[in-house]
């Protein structure tokens, strides 16, 4: 079974930057997560993007961006390839001299659990900003690696950033209040890491309450505002992203899913698949396997 946690290497490469063309690299990518936040910019083609349960068709000039730790797949909505450029980047190396503004790292954060924070944005949204050479002169300063060149790629990442906060501010985001709702909540950092890598056993939440020595309750509180969404349903989640995984990418019968993504059997996987994707199993396969043809 898969292990979806993504390693990168954010000491020593705080930011990458590439072009990402399906012709000649490997495709499509599944289902993951990792500590770095990661922004899409859509060149050619028509993805289909799954990120934390939600499916986004993004068109060339559409962006998506990814928080840390939000799980996400990309696929392509059509017959035809993409070409997409990518920026992946350490929240935490991000800083501002502002004295008003509250640290960029809390504000996305924060509007990660914030629906007037979509990560969508659409050509439109993005009329005004120059989204496509910010992503050029990304790639190109850290391919180059001249004098000064992380500074340059913070910068541009940094006004990226910028602007994007400038759209949710629009859209009823509150970057004022956002820096007081933010909450350390390293051991339950911790626990996501867990439930990925023990997603195919038992998993009881008043376990998971022990090892970060909380009461029940007050895990389940803090899991949920932090998650915005109960423990039980993050496993539930992460156990059918695997699922999807095993069901794209191998020929294993359900049975054997089921009983390696931490399901009591295939009917409660069907019945739990069905509730997240909308659709069964075998109907999820054969929607994907037409597109590949």
């Amino acid at each position: 079974m898969q292990y979806l946690f993504e390693y990168s290497d954010t000491l020593n490469s705080p930011y990458e930057a590439f072009l990402y063309d399906t012709t000649v690299m490997t495709f499509p990518i599944r289902a993951h997560w990792h500590y770095f936040m990661e922004v899409v910019y859509m060149k050619d083609g028509t993805g289909l993007i799954e990120c934390d349960g939600k499916s986004y068709v993004v068109e060339p000039g559409d962006l998506i961006l990814f928080h840390p730790e939000s799980v996400h797949a990309i696929y392509t909505a059509t017959n035809y390839s993409l070409q997409y450029e990518v920026l992946k980047f350490d929240v935490n190396k991000l800083y501002t001299e502002n004295s008003y503004a509250p640290k960029l790292r809390i504000i996305l954060e924060s509007a990660s659990k914030n629906t007037n924070a979509p990560i969508f944005f659409s050509e439109q949204d993005l009329a005004d900003i120059p989204v496509e050479s910010i992503f050029e002169d990304c790639r190109a300063e850290l391919a180059a690696r001249d004098y000064g060149y992380d500074i340059i790629v913070h910068n541009k990442i940094c006004y990226l950033l910028v602007n994007l906060i400038r759209i949710w501010r629009n859209k009823g985001f509150d970057t004022d209040v956002a820096a007081t709702h933010v909450q350390e909540l390293d051991s339950i950092h911790d626990i996501t890491t867990y439930i990925d890598a023990h997603a195919g056993e038992p998993i009881k939440v008043e376990d998971l309450a022990d090892m970060c020595n909380m009461s029940y309750s007050y895990f389940a509180k803090n899991f949920k505002q932090y998650y915005g969404r109960s423990c039980k349903e993050y496993i539930e989640f992460i156990r059918i992203c695997k699922a999807e995984d095993m069901l794209l990418f191998t020929d294993f019968d359900l049975s054997y899913i089921s009983q390696e993504t931490g399901f009591s059997d295939s009917s409660h996987l069907i019945k739990i698949f069905r509730k997240w994707k909308g659709m069964t199993p075998k109907q999820f396969k054969l929607q994907h396997a037409k597109k590949e043809a």
